[in-house]
């Protein structure tokens, strides 16, 4: 498998959202007629979107709204929410700062350690509201935090790192036994991030509630560049998928996979279901949110990091309501609001009448359906050519 790189060494062709396309069915739907519910953990919800845990996106009041609006919001255990008693003049900080300050003014702001207290407090205050309370560590930090945020009511627990694996090595520190974790809490646990086949099936071994794909295609995210690692979300897509249904079909167990980053307005997301994805995580399309905490600015959960940010501060601006951004109704034609009806009017123009069947749609390799015939967008910077 793969074509020559050079003498002795082959690579693997490996494609993004802006390299393929859909295509469209025999049969078409009344798209108001579509499922687009999924299932987590025997929990279901009435949109496959979840807000991304980033500082920049999701506080305990988004996380609420974005609860009774049929979806999940997931705040980051590590972030300002439990450094800050109260973190709005903080988050103020950040979006005012120079884009050559961002960075290092993060990095320090992020410095007070995190407290307990402010750890369960959120989660009560988020189940108060009557709606999932759904949180998120690093693998180091997940046994702590996750008896904490059990204890007070969590629904859905995160254990989410750059890369995630089952077998992870080290001597600087207690390592986390992923089975072991996931079968002593009552909480849904997802486990991620991962990009390959081999990585999401020992995962799943773990009986995880989901597994998380993507490893640095976020708008905020630098690994990719710091780091040089990653694999197309397309591609990653697909060979989580086939993850997910080789375990289906070996054990019985259906444990989806969902798509985290790269993915900027609904024909994405659209791309992201008919690559396999039973749901996607999205963070620069809700930090455009009036209600996001940003204030118009997004940034990575790896931006703080003392030793070596992989993240960056970017402004993507204010564009609308959160209700406008899922459902409409869009004042914009770019394809940045009403995400939800973009899927259905897919779904209802491929076909699928649901989820399962959208992620058997064929596709092509297309890495001109952005660009052609687009000229005048493209000169006029308008539609899809901004």
């Amino acid at each position: 498998m793969g074509e020559w790189i050079g003498r002795g060494r082959k690579a693997r062709r490996a494609y993004g959202f802006d390299e393929i396309a859909i295509v469209p069915g025999t049969v078409t739907i009344n798209p108001n007629e579509v499922d687009v519910s999924w299932e987590l953990g025997g929990l279901r919800f009435e949109m496959p979107i979840i807000a991304a845990a980033m500082d920049g996106v999701v506080d305990p009041d988004f996380s609420i709204l974005m609860g009774k609006l049929g979806g999940l919001a997931i705040l980051n255990l590590e972030g300002v929410w439990t450094r800050y008693e109260d973190p709005r003049d903080i988050l103020t900080e950040i979006a005012s700062a120079t884009p050559e300050r961002a960075t290092e003014l993060v990095q320090q702001l992020y410095q007070p350690p995190v407290r307990e207290d402010l750890i369960s407090r959120r989660v009560e205050y988020i189940k108060k509201a009557g709606v999932p309370a759904i949180v998120s560590s690093i693998p180091q930090r997940a046994e702590r935090y996750g008896a904490l945020a059990e204890e007070a009511g969590c629904d859905i627990f995160v254990v989410q790192s750059t890369v995630s694996t089952v077998r992870h090595l080290s001597t600087e520190y207690k390592t986390l036994d992923l089975y072991q974790f996931i079968a002593n809490t009552k909480m849904k646990v997802m486990v991620g991030n991962c990009v390959t086949y081999e990585t999401a099936l020992e995962i799943m071994e773990c009986k995880p509630a989901a597994v998380i794909i993507g490893i640095g295609p976020g708008a905020a995210c630098t690994s990719r560049g710091v780091l040089g690692i990653g694999v197309p979300q397309v591609t990653a897509t697909v060979d989580g998928a086939a993850a997910r249904d080789k375990f289906y079909m070996r054990t019985g167990q259906y444990i989806p996979i969902i798509t985290d980053g790269g993915m900027n307005v609904g024909g994405d997301i659209c791309k992201a279901f008919a690559s396999g994805a039973d749901a996607v995580i999205v963070g620069s399309a809700f930090a455009k949110a009036k209600e996001a905490p940003g204030g118009g600015y997004h940034w990575g959960m790896a931006t703080p990091h003392a030793n070596l940010p992989r993240g960056t501060r970017i402004h993507v601006g204010t564009s609308g309501t959160l209700e406008e951004i899922l459902y409409g109704p869009a004042h914009l034609d770019d394809g940045s609001q009403n995400l939800i009806g973009a899927l259905r009017t897919c779904m209802g123009s491929v076909g699928a009448a649901n989820i399962r069947e959208l992620q058997r749609v064929e596709l092509v390799i297309a890495p001109a359906i952005k660009t052609e015939g687009k000229i005048f967008q493209k000169a006029q910077r308008i539609g899809m050519g901004k």
